[in-house]
């Protein structure tokens, strides 16, 4: 067992005070803190307690960082990735290759000559990225495309004329291919024409907002659009939000994101852990590379009801443990409440684990050594480690991130 030093992303959606706060460091930063890596991704390692990135420690000994089970099915390398996310800013309208899209687009622009990292890069690695997200504080998103009659009324709600011609093809043509022709429509416009929808979706969301006040049942959605388009006013990420579901995820709740789920954080902090990729495709509201071309190819727009993960039971003997369950082979997140004075509670590990504190003081023990993790602060727990335990008097949460199905 080792502390992690967490790879810290400066990206400019980041909140300046919220994970400094969580993490008792000076606030506000000197710059926006985004992320917290905690993993072994060949652009961002995190370090170890002896200065190794944990890349090298694993390469050093993959069997007994991983075992056997992880090496067989996943390599030499670890195959998940854990992060703190602070969004003060909405992200860019993105979504994330399957693994065979993800070769196929990493051969392609390896082919074209685009350096791994240029500006115009798309695939930095051959990974897919799914992901899930559990919120520590209210956490608002965009998360996948809202069912075709939802969309329909909310467009009824708003009445903006200039998009009059797209409800009707939605009208007309209720189910994925419907939202991918309107959606093609939205991210292909002319600049002026944009402008122009946009403006017309502003006013009316304005509108709305005057009439019905911040209750208003369609209220949050055109919120956001006003936001949105106050940033990027000519930007067809403003009218793709209209198509996806608005989610405000408590704490303790949770979204998932399988691949090519298009979707946008707008603001809130989180746990979210992913398999092991650094590929996105936007779509908008960035002033990054935007490829539409191969967004296109790996959108998923089959509607979705109900993006959210509901924590269940973990259903080992673990007290206080919950499971956040997903398809995913590359990794599984559960989360452990420990109430003061509940005693410790221990497990056997059955591959690599990274431990990350979110709240109260929480000790580690491994039976050799223990660490004393406050929030923000992790452990990597290697797959020859034979028992671990937690205990936290004055209580304590963790999130307990491993390999899935093996």
């Amino acid at each position: 067992m080792v502390v992690l030093s967490p790879v810290v992303q400066a990206y400019a959606w980041g909140s300046r005070t919220a994970l400094p706060e969580l993490c008792g460091t000076a606030s506000p930063a000197p710059h926006p803190v985004a992320e917290h890596w905690f993993g072994a991704h060949e652009t961002g390692s995190s370090l170890c307690a002896d200065g190794r990135g944990l890349d090298m420690r694993i390469a050093a000994d993959p069997e007994g960082e991983l075992g056997p089970k992880v090496l067989a099915a996943h390599g030499g390398g670890l195959p998940f990735l854990v992060k703190l996310l602070s969004a003060e800013q909405a992200l860019s309208l993105q979504a994330h290759p399957s693994t065979e899209k993800a070769r196929e687009g990493f051969a392609s622009e390896d082919a074209r000559g685009i350096a791994l990292d240029a500006a115009d890069r798309t695939y930095r690695d051959v990974n897919h990225k799914p992901e899930v997200l559990v919120a520590l504080t209210e956490f608002h998103a965009l998360v996948g495309f809202r069912p075709v009659e939802r969309t329909i009324a909310l467009l009824d709600a708003l009445r903006v004329a200039s998009l009059r011609p797209y409800r009707e093809m939605l009208e007309g043509q209720p189910d994925a291919e419907g939202l991918r022709a309107v959606f093609t429509t939205f991210v292909t416009m002319p600049h002026a024409a944009l402008s122009e929808v946009i403006g017309d979706l502003v006013t009316q969301s304005v509108g709305y907002l005057t009439q019905h006040g911040v209750d208003g049942h369609w209220s949050p959605v055109a919120t956001t659009v006003v936001e949105l388009a106050e940033r990027y006013p000519a930007d067809p990420g403003v009218l793709g939000a209209l198509l996806l579901n608005r989610v405000v995820l408590q704490p303790g709740e949770a979204v998932y994101l399988g691949p090519g789920q298009l979707h946008a954080y707008l603001r809130g902090v989180g746990v979210e852990v992913m398999a092991n990729s650094d590929n996105v495709l936007r779509g908008g509201l960035t002033p990054k590379h935007v490829d539409v071309p191969e967004l296109m190819r790996v959108l998923e727009f089959t509607p979705l009801a109900d993006p959210t993960v509901r924590a269940v039971s973990a259903g080992r003997e673990i007290p206080g443990e919950v499971d956040y369950p997903t398809p995913e082979p590359d990794f599984a997140l559960s989360r452990i409440d420990l109430e003061p004075g509940s005693g410790t509670v221990t497990w056997r590990p059955d591959g690599p684990e990274v431990i990350l504190c979110t709240s109260g003081r929480v000790v580690v023990d491994e039976g050799v050594a223990s660490e004393s993790l406050g929030p923000g602060c992790a452990v990597w727990v290697p797959a020859s480690t034979p028992v671990v335990s937690l205990c936290a008097p004055a209580g304590g949460t963790v999130f307990r991130t491993r390999v899935g199905h093996v």
